[in-house]
């Protein structure tokens, strides 16, 4: 029961978050109501997949090497890096069209990576894949995108510590969980 969870979890995070792209009049017609529809419909797919995945059982496809947890600290950092500068109003916004879906696919490659396991490779895999596909998506909807102009380098600075709380945040959280994000013991 648990990996049907999982997987309708994944399917009504796509659909909540491509629904605007791929029915877009459908969309139009539900007004200011369907912002709410897609809401609910994506945090109802988060909330699967966390007890899908969680219930899940632990069934082993590889088993990574140690030092793999290096490079998915790296990779986190980078992804916690991008999703700041989504919000940042300093000189890196503009270099990037995507940077939340740039933080989505770099966080997944990261937990595919350390995690060998079916249920990590359906959940960090399905959402790549949903990462990439919402790319695409957007790029063919509104292939001519204008950047936006970048702001003072000096609002960097809060983007570069927004991300050290950001990750440090995240490894708190997995450490709460009982997953120690980093090489050894707690």
């Amino acid at each position: 029961m648990s990996w049907f969870i999982l997987v309708a979890g994944i399917a009504l995070w796509w659909g909540g978050h491509l629904f605007k792209r791929l029915a877009p009049d459908l969309r139009a017609g539900l007004g200011t109501a369907g912002k709410g529809i897609a809401a609910a419909v994506i945090v109802a797919g988060l909330v699967l997949m966390v007890i899908g995945y969680r219930g899940a059982p632990h069934v082993n496809v590889w088993f990574p090497p140690l030092w793999t947890v290096h490079l998915t600290n790296l990779l986190m950092l980078i992804a916690v890096g991008f999703f700041a500068i989504s919000h940042s109003k300093g000189s890196m916004r503009g270099r990037f069209r995507h940077p939340q879906l740039i933080a989505v696919k770099t966080w997944a490659v990261a937990h595919l990576i350390v995690n060998g396991d079916l249920a990590a490779i359906i959940l960090f895999g399905g959402l790549l894949a949903w990462a990439v596909v919402e790319v695409i998506t957007i790029n063919r909807a509104e292939p001519d995108w204008t950047a936006p102009a970048p702001g003072p380098a000096s609002r960097d600075a809060i983007t570069v510590a927004v991300t050290a709380v950001g990750f440090a945040g995240i490894a708190a959280i997995h450490a709460w969980l009982g997953v120690w994000p980093f090489p050894g013991g707690m």
